[in-house]
């Protein structure tokens, strides 16, 4: 029991398996808050052609 313990200790693919999640975990909320920024800007623009559009 114990030497299977110690062998869990030394393995490392755990832990880079947990780091691998949390970079891809960081990028998913990167590219979430960009794409907000992005939706709103664009919301932005289609309201703006849709007024410039009607003006005319």
């Amino acid at each position: 029991m114990v030497r299977k313990f110690l062998t869990m200790l030394r393995d490392t693919r755990a832990a880079t398996a947990i780091e691998y999640g949390l970079i891809a975990a960081l990028i998913a909320v990167a590219a979430i808050a960009a794409m907000q920024g992005l939706g709103n800007q664009l919301t932005k623009t289609f309201t703006n052609v849709s007024s410039n559009m009607k003006a005319t």
